[in-house]
Order: C-alpha cells, then sequence, then structure tokens
C-alpha cells in the first residue's frame, strides 16, 4: 500500500485520482475552496499552493508520489492581456509545482519508488489563438518536468500529463452548451471530449508499478489533437 498525496484533489481530475486510488492506497489530498470529507482511506487537507511555505505537515514521513493538480484555463486576446495575468497563472501552475514539491521532496526520498505527476496542456505543443497566458505557464512546467527528472534520478521519477480540453469544472464556461461540447468534440480525431477519468488512469499508471523505467516524460492524453489530423 502506497502512500500518496493528490494536491488539488477535490474536483475535477484529482478527485477521480483520489476516488481511484482511495481502495487500495492511503491517499492525502488536498483543497482550496472546494472543501470536502475525509474517508477511511482519503483524508482531505486545506491548502493554499501560494503560500510562502505550504504547510504539509500532515502527511506521514514517507510519501511515494505527487501528484500536482491545480490549474487555470484563461483564454484572452494576447494584446488584452496585463503582465499581472501570466505573473498570477505562473505562480499558481509553476511556482506552487515547485513549492510542493519542495516541501514533500523529503518524504518522497524515503520511498523506494518516489514519484512525481504534474499537468500541462496541448497548448504548449500545439499552437492555439488566446492561449498565450496558460501555454506559457505550462511550458514552464515541461521544463521543469525534465530538469527534476534529470536531477532527482535514480530515486525519484517525474513525469508530466498534457491534456486537450477535458470535461471538468475548470472548463465549465466552455462547455457550457451542446453546440459547445459537439464543436469542442468534433476538433478532436476521437470525436469525444477527454474526461476526468481518462486523465486520472494515466496519472495512476505513472505513479503504480508498471511505470517505473519512465521518467522525464510528457504523455498526450488529447484524442489524437496534437499528434494527428
Amino acid at each position: 500500500m502506497k502512500n500518496i498525496c493528490i494536491i488539488g484533489g477535490s474536483t475535477g481530475i484529482g478527485k477521480a485520482l483520489a476516488d481511484s486510488l482511495a481502495d487500495e492506497h492511503r491517499v492525502y489530498a488536498t483543497f482550496h475552496k472546494h472543501e470536502i470529507s475525509s474517508t477511511s482511506t482519503c483524508t482531505y487537507h486545506h491548502l493554499n499552493v501560494l503560500d510562502e511555505y505550504p504547510d504539509t505537515s500532515f502527511l506521514p514521513e514517507r510519501i511515494d508520489a505527487l501528484i500536482y493538480c491545480p490549474g487555470s484555463i484563461n483564454l484572452k486576446p494576447f494584446n488584452r492581456i496585463p503582465a499581472s495575468d501570466f505573473l498570477q497563472d505562473y505562480m499558481l501552475n509553476v511556482l506552487g509545482a515547485v513549492k510542493c514539491i519542495q516541501a514533500v521532496l523529503p518524504n518522497l526520498k524515503k520511498s523506494n519508488q518516489g514519484s512525481v505527476v504534474m499537468f500541462s496542456t496541448v497548448a504548449v505543443q500545439t499552437g492555439m489563438p488566446f492561449h498565450a497566458i496558460v501555454s506559457s505557464s505550462k511550458a514552464a512546467v515541461e521544463g521543469l518536468t525534465r530538469a527534476l527528472a534529470a536531477e532527482l534520478a535514480p530515486v525519484i521519477r517525474v513525469n508530466c500529463i498534457a491534456p486537450s480540453l477535458t470535461d471538468t469544472p475548470l472548463a465549465n464556461s466552455l462547455l457550457s452548451t451542446e453546440e459547445k461540447i459537439l464543436a469542442s468534440a468534433n476538433r478532436h480525431p476521437m470525436k469525444k471530449i477527454g474526461t476526468a477519468q481518462d486523465l486520472a488512469a494515466m496519472a495512476k499508471f505513472l505513479v503504480l508499478e508498471d511505470s517505473t523505467w519512465i521518467t522525464g516524460q510528457i504523455f498526450h492524453v488529447d484524442g489524437g489533437l496534437s499528434a494527428i489530423r
């Protein structure tokens, strides 16, 4: 049984992942705004990833996996974006991950098979209009993934998942009507929208035993959007 920490585990992909892992592993999940009740194998703790020193004292001495799920979808025309919007997005997606990984690193080093998983976006590889904010910060996440994978090997593996638009609360405004859902689905070769469970399944694979020879990789779980037309 592994000890797994999910940052941002109360909604969307994080919640789907916590539900998937909790039957067989001890899950320590965090929330910021969306409080949720703990269960016997999944405990929830309030955490603000933007604090100077995020409080991870609720974790046990050994953590086998850390998954950083917080993210944003802030789509605007480039000429209307103040610099503060770029900074705010970078703080959540990059510095939040940095702070949490640094805080949990001593716990991860006590594991025989430590693993870190972060999330990027298909918009890093595939240029899309109005995605300047999120593609900039998530590109930094991909660079951080590779740098940490090199630095922390062979003790800790570090990988990243780059999804396309996924049916989660974060994307509600982009999938608020049947017309929007159909239009988005038709942009993907698989002709459907991804689900939180699709992404959780990939994250689960990356933190368990079947992936112990995988590190430094960016996995495009995007309905084929980044690779085929």
